[in-house]
């Protein structure tokens, strides 16, 4: 990550009216005041993660935490175990959107955390851990932070924020309907609708007290493929009597990659990934088929279909010459995130006040996929990186069982994001 635009939001930064500088003041106040109460809250969630659709005690907490501050306008079962709130502020403005997801991972912890998770549950037909391997823990409990902060200073409040309590952002089970999408379609916006949308995600590498963003295209889109290879089941030792589809699927695995490095532009960003083989019974039987499931990463939708295209060339090249078949179900599950230009550049000024210049760099696009997308795709939206690594300590990386959000990272995220929406909220209220 690097820093391009400091200075320039520096500048705006100084441009700032001296009310909204005041506010940010009480905004500190306010997070000095709930910090310790959110980080229990925080360790509370990490410790007892749900995987996606299954967010029940999650959401209980959640919504229990805003009946407790006052909120009066709260769904709850919104795309199975989502919350959304509603707080209207004592002072005339637009309507803004703020969105946290929180589910977890069947991801075994190894941590030395005091507050790790033992939790165990079912997933795929399989026995599994479950963490909060990407932190949404850190998510939930910052927009709760935040919910209780606006709350507080509700009566001079230009406008009116909609909180999101988003399940199932890494995808919901088979079979399942869930996540941003759901929740659109169950009326998330639809009253009232928002003009703009904000969130933040946990950065495993990114040191505690920065926060980056990236403007325009700022994560990938995320496709899902499933393939399953058919051969003709024989003995082990009688290869030739049969068609031995585990053969195909390892020429598959190998002949996909040369999809980034021959048929794309060396440019164009993008990543084909296999994350699960299965097949066969035993050690000395061909079996009859073999499964592949993966993941492809990209910016560009015209780049989506040549690697479609050539997936599905690569697989029956491949079957052909092995005497076996394919299928391929492919889907285009979320679009690539991006960051409105104009929001964003209304947006750096706040987290600049929040942190410093020195605290805000630009980030490089980033490879991985977020359904946040959805719903930047309905209203201007902006999706920036909240720093979680203390310093003198290690992260695993995201999706792995040694990763590690630091709780002081809690009370970075409840000022910047506070700062940002109060002040497009007033800003904003302001307009002509």
């Amino acid at each position: 990550m690097h820093d391009r635009t400091a200075p320039v939001a520096l500048t705006l930064l100084l441009t700032l009216a001296a009310p909204v500088r005041a506010q940010h003041a009480e905004i500190d106040r306010e997070v000095d005041r709930l910090t310790a109460h959110i980080t229990d809250i925080r360790r509370q969630i990490h410790e007892h993660p749900e995987l996606g659709n299954r967010e029940t005690e999650t959401a209980a907490l959640v919504a229990d935490h805003l009946r407790e501050l006052g909120f009066d306008d709260i769904r709850t079962g919104v795309a199975h175990t989502g919350v959304v709130a509603v707080l209207r502020g004592g002072k005339p403005g637009p309507v803004v959107a703020v969105r946290a997801d929180m589910d977890a991972l069947p991801v075994t912890e190894e941590t030395d955390l005091p507050f790790r998770s033992t939790v165990r549950s079912t997933y795929l037909g399989q026995e599994v851990g479950v963490m909060h391997a990407c932190g949404h823990d850190v998510h939930t409990a910052v927009q709760l932070g935040v919910a209780s902060i606006l709350k507080s200073l509700q009566d001079e409040l230009p406008g009116t924020v909609v909180f999101l309590f988003q399940p199932a952002e890494e995808g919901p089970p088979p079979d399942e309907e869930g996540g941003a999408a759901l929740m659109l379609d169950e009326g998330a916006f639809a009253n009232p609708r928002p003009e703009a949308v904000f969130g933040l995600h946990a950065s495993a590498q990114l040191p505690v007290g920065q926060v980056a963003y990236t403007p325009g295209g700022a994560l990938a889109a995320v496709d899902h493929f499933r393939v399953t290879i058919q051969g003709q089941q024989s003995h082990g030792a009688a290869p030739h009597l049969g068609v031995d589809p585990v053969v195909m699927a390892a020429q598959v695995v190998s002949t996909l990659q040369t999809i980034r490095s021959r048929n794309l532009s060396p440019l164009a960003p993008s990543v084909v990934t296999v994350g699960m083989i299965r097949g066969g019974t035993r050690f000395n039987i061909i079996p009859d088929a073999v499964s592949l499931e993966g993941t492809v990463r990209t910016y560009d939708p015209a780049v989506q279909d040549i690697v479609e295209r050539r997936m599905r060339e690569i697989l029956d090249g491949v079957t052909r010459a092995g005497g076996g078949s394919f299928a391929l179900e492919y889907d285009r599950i979320t679009p690539v995130t991006i960051n409105d230009l104009d929001l964003t550049s209304r947006s750096v000024p706040s987290l600049v006040a929040a942190v410093g210049a020195d605290n805000v760099p630009v980030a490089d696009p980033w490879m991985a996929g977020e359904d946040f997308s959805l719903f930047a795709n309905e209203v201007p939206g902006f999706f920036y990186m909240l720093g979680t690594l203390a310093p003198g300590t290690t992260s695993g990386d995201h999706h792995s069982p040694t990763f590690r959000a630091d709780d002081t990272a809690v009370p970075v995220g409840m000022r910047t994001m506070a700062y940002t929406l109060w002040d497009y909220l007033t800003a904003a209220a302001a307009a002509p």
